[in-house]
């Protein structure tokens, strides 16, 4: 049965936001005033409260103050929003009984996980030491500011476990495609992700097939850990705890807080309690995190959208420039060769009055696709201008840029497009190459290789030519 939720919130708008947010996972009962709130409290008795703090019919702390001294709302856990964010307030809206305070604007997954933490109630505080209480505000803080995911899950496994003095704390994640590694670990060297083998760990499968909390006191005795049990026996771990952490699974994939102890019956209440609030409250820093990390990559791709040229999503010629001219400066500073391939498709101009602007810019595009398998990572390619296009290679020499001109020309003899009924397409290539100091500029090297691309176009066509002074001569 789902648990209910009153909203107390003058503003029908953000009312029924609230409720369209919260209607999936709970039953929502609203009042749009303060006075309604006490009335249906009383009555209906609901598992949580969320309260705008900010009605100017009645001050939402002052209802707020009420509901916790009624004798059949006090128990009732209560979420104050205001957009009020000065200390006094906070401390105010605290003071007045509230269990919890967010500040507008409200974040859909920053008031789901609040819910949910507070729904799973108020005993999941009782029983903790003044320092559990200290190292989770802490950590609030800490992985609240921080966008770096694997800071975020260093530091929980830390905290974790400095606070309950366990053997190790982890933070693991399951793939979609079946691996099973280690994020973050309080007892390994930070090195990257290490991969394990999930069938060695059914107290890790368990969790991901019920997506509940694990929990193993006695390793040498629980049934569950029988098919591994000559694989533990010598491991100086007698218990273990996996939480999963599974919220908007979607977007964050699904993490496991593993807790092991090389005591027996060490996952205390304690400790269960404690690795079930960090594992909530881990799981919005996370989501936040995996978010903002997804806007960057957004941001990123629009980026270099403005760098490519749209028909063949090859770099335009803005770019080309840009690039060249660090590539060249490179190259002198380090000594190195670069060369630059120019290319020109035969008889483009027949192509487009033949068979149709739609078949040429199909041409046009088969080639993008080409040239991006064709070279290494490290080469530029551009489409320099209309059928022209540009090849950066650096610490390449002439005879490297040969051996791709060729590659490139068997590339393009071998392009079918239906509508040109077999007609193959060739290219007229040139090539320059710095090398030794044989040129002054990067604007030298565009303008040998660009020569050397007419003089092949003017000898016959499909053919590499290459400047004069490199190590190479005419390639028909």
């Amino acid at each position: 049965m789902k648990k209910t939720v009153l909203i107390v919130q003058e503003d029908q708008v953000f009312r029924e936001e609230l409720q369209q947010l919260l209607l999936e996972y709970y039953q929502v009962i609203e009042a749009a005033n303060g006075e309604e709130a006490l009335s249906i409290a009383e009555f209906r008795q609901p598992d949580l409260i969320i309260m705008d703090g900010d009605m100017p019919d009645r001050n939402g702390i002052k209802v707020c103050s009420e509901l916790k001294s009624g004798v059949a709302t006090r128990t009732i856990p209560l979420l104050l929003l205001s957009s009020s964010t000065t200390k006094t307030d906070i401390i105010n809206g605290l003071y007045s009984g509230a269990d919890d305070y967010l500040t507008k604007p409200i974040r859909s997954t920053e008031i789901l996980a609040r819910v949910d933490a507070h729904l799973r109630g108020k005993v999941f505080y009782t029983g903790l030491e003044q320092n559990d209480l200290q190292m989770l505000l802490e950590l609030s803080e800490i992985i609240s500011v921080s966008r770096n995911p694997l800071k975020i899950l260093q530091t929980i496994v830390e905290r974790i476990a400095r606070a309950v003095g366990v053997g190790r704390c982890s933070i693991l994640s399951f793939t979609a495609n079946g691996e099973l590694l280690v994020k973050a670990s309080s007892d390994l060297p930070k090195t990257g992700e290490i991969r394990l083998e999930l069938s060695n760990y059914p107290e890790i499968s368990t969790a991901i097939m019920t997506k509940k909390t694990v929990v193993i006191n006695d390793m040498t005795t629980n049934p569950l850990l029988e098919p591994v049990r000559d694989r533990i026996k010598n491991l100086d771990m007698n218990s273990v705890i996996v939480v999963p952490i599974v919220k908007k699974e979607s977007i964050i994939g699904t993490f496991f807080l593993r807790t092991a102890s090389p005591l027996k019956h060490a996952i205390t209440e304690r400790v269960y309690k404690l690795c079930h609030l960090v594992a909530n409250m881990s799981s919005n820093a996370l989501e936040n995190a995996a978010l903002f990390e997804l806007m960057l990559s957004k941001q990123r791709y629009l980026e270099e959208m403005t760098l490519r040229d749209g028909l063949t999503t090859l770099y335009n010629h803005q770019h080309f420039y840009t690039r060249i001219e660090e590539e060249f400066y490179r190259a002198v500073r380090y000594g190195t060769p670069l060369s630059c391939l120019f290319f020109d498709i035969d008889d483009f101009k027949k192509v487009n009055d033949r068979y149709g602007h739609v078949c040429g810019d199909e041409v046009l595009r088969q080639i993008g696709r080409m040239l991006n398998n064709l070279i290494r990572e490290s080469d530029i390619a551009a489409r320099y201008g209309g059928e022209e296009f540009a090849i950066l290679l650096p610490n390449t020499g002439a005879n490297g840029a040969i051996v791709l001109a060729d590659r490139l020309r068997t590339a393009l003899g071998e392009i079918v497009v239906v509508e040109m009924n077999g007609t193959r397409i060739t290219a007229s290539i040139g090539i320059a190459t710095f090398v030794d100091g044989n040129m002054s500029s990067y604007e030298q090297l565009i303008k040998q290789a660009d020569e050397t691309m007419y003089q092949s176009k003017m000898t016959g066509k499909d053919r590499v030519t290459v400047a004069a002074g490199c190590p190479a001569g005419v390639n028909p």
